[in-house]
């Protein structure tokens, strides 16, 4: 264990949207340190939910990753030898981190051809409430809700 916390690193909006959530979401994205193209990917697939939805691409995206974030997650305690589930509130860092794993990760499983395509049609779907990523959230719900009977044993 760490004898102190680590700091919170200071991350910069991006030049298009002036958002740091819009910074994370495309260093999340990012692979092999290739931010421009991480980048690209991401403002190009904004363009595509503009030209479908006929309203702002980031305002999409924004509702999309709320439809996402988990409020609930189980954790494994170990008991007396038995492990539980245990179900936790996720503190607000680690919910938006998850909604946006959980939104790349399912864009990146898709069919669609193009990384662009994969994530516009993603970001569509979780906005209306569809979508792989919105069926994750509301499985680890009623996982936290099936085991609610171990919430006792909190640490």
């Amino acid at each position: 264990m760490r004898k102190t916390r680590a700091k919170k690193r200071i991350i910069e909006q991006d030049p298009k949207f002036q958002d740091v959530v819009v910074t994370k979401f495309i260093n999340n994205m990012m692979l092999d340190g290739k931010k421009s193209t991480a980048s690209e990917i991401f403002y190009e697939a904004m363009a595509i939910i503009e030209k479908r939805t006929t309203e702002p691409g980031i305002e999409v995206w924004r509702r999309a990753l709320n439809n996402v974030m988990p409020n609930v997650e189980v954790k494994s305690r170990r008991v007396g030898g038995a492990t539980f589930q245990v179900p936790i509130e996720v503190n607000p860092f680690r919910k938006q981190a998850l909604g946006m794993r959980w939104l790349i990760g399912y864009a990146r499983k898709r069919n669609e051809k193009t990384m662009v395509d994969r994530l516009a049609g993603e970001v569509i779907a979780a906005a209306k409430g569809e979508g792989a990523a919105v069926k994750k959230k509301e499985d680890t719900y009623k996982m936290a809700e099936a085991n609610k009977a171990f919430s006792h044993f909190r640490f």
